[in-house]
């Protein structure tokens, strides 16, 4: 049996408005076990990101709280924070957030640099993971020649190189068309698969959502189980 790896857990997050307090998650509960997968949907402004951006300790919780293996990611320093998030999460955005100065190579490694006892293994790994989506031809190419799905490929391979144990993906094929779209979904769901990471993400496409283990829905601030299709 898989151990559980991901637990949020009463999870709530508001905001001061002009008019008072916003609410954009209530009492938020979710579980994810290592190497297993959940989509997240809902309509555009229910809070699907401010989730996925709670569990990656971009941002921190009202009042709740989200538990790596046990381990409260919100609770240590500042140092131990950034280091769970640079060490134990990736992350895929729909803006793939490439710098356009760095080369494709380049690009895959910066999240090793605050990590130096894992650079030389990730600089080994980085041209094979590379090769493995069909990018093993561009490691010396910047983004700006790169297609919409191949930089894309390479934000994917980017949150894969310091194998964390949880990937975050906010809408990652959002911006790409069919045929992209349709690459970048069996690249998640072979490497969630291969690779034992835990795979979470947010999405409107209803193919990657069914590509999941599960499926919750998010609505005004609930979050609550898609119950399957008869």
């Amino acid at each position: 049996m898989k151990h559980l790896l991901l637990s949020v857990e009463q999870v709530c997050k508001s905001y001061a408005g002009p008019a008072g307090e916003i609410t954009v998650l209530q009492d938020v509960n979710l579980t994810l076990a290592a190497g297993a997968s959940v989509a997240i949907i809902g309509p555009s402004g229910s809070g699907k990101s401010t989730l996925l951006n709670l569990i990656g300790t971009l941002d921190n919780p009202t009042r709740g709280r989200i538990l790596l293996d046990g381990v409260d990611v919100h609770a240590g320093s500042e140092r131990d924070v950034a280091a769970i998030r640079n060490r134990r999460i990736g992350f895929v955005f729909q803006a793939h957030h490439l710098l356009p100065q760095l080369n494709v190579l380049e690009n895959v490694l910066v999240p090793t640099l605050v990590n130096p006892d894992g650079q030389a293994g990730a600089r080994e790994r980085a041209p094979r993971l590379l090769a493995r989506v069909g990018l093993g031809h561009r490691l010396a190419h910047r983004p700006g020649e790169l297609s919409g799905g191949e930089r894309q490929r390479v934000a994917v391979v980017r949150a894969l190189i310091n194998r964390p144990a949880l990937v975050l993906a906010d809408e990652p094929t959002g911006s790409l068309d069919h045929a992209g779209a349709g690459m970048l979904m069996d690249l998640l769901a072979e490497l969630n698969r291969e690779a034992g990471t835990a795979l979470a993400v947010v999405t409107h496409s209803e193919p990657l959502a069914a590509r999941m283990d599960r499926v919750f829905a998010l609505r005004d601030g609930v979050l609550a189980p898609l119950a399957p299709s008869p």
